[in-house]
């Protein structure tokens, strides 16, 4: 082994704003250090950090969050109304229900309930 996870970043536009974004997704108090960093540390998990970069996002993430849920309808509609946006229709398949989203920046993420 190399080492351990320290935190996540997420290269954006606005810091303070996606740090308060996913502490009302994912718990944690949002914390700016400066204009160009925030971070939250959910409950459970890693830090989730933020940095300004000076680009804009434009293509499909490599790497994205699934935030666990009991309802995936539930959870979208709740998602949306913090200023998420749905990609497409909810998605049931073999290994359980899943529903795409956009982040306030366009970072794709995803509400899942997986089959048990």
């Amino acid at each position: 082994m190399i080492g351990s996870v320290d935190e996540v970043v997420v290269d954006c536009q606005n810091p303070a704003a996606l740090a308060r974004f996913w502490s009302l997704i994912l718990g944690g108090t949002p914390v700016h250090r400066s204009d160009d960093w925030s971070y939250i540390d959910p409950p459970g998990w890693t830090r989730l950090a933020f940095q300004r970069v000076p680009e804009v996002k434009q293509l499909k993430n490599r790497l994205h969050i699934d935030v666990l849920v009991k309802d995936v309808a539930q959870a979208s509609d709740e998602a949306a109304a913090l200023g998420a946006v749905r990609v497409g229709a909810i998605h049931v398949d073999g290994p359980g229900t899943f529903q795409v989203l956009l982040d306030p920046e366009g970072n794709e993420w995803c509400v899942v309930r997986p089959n048990t």
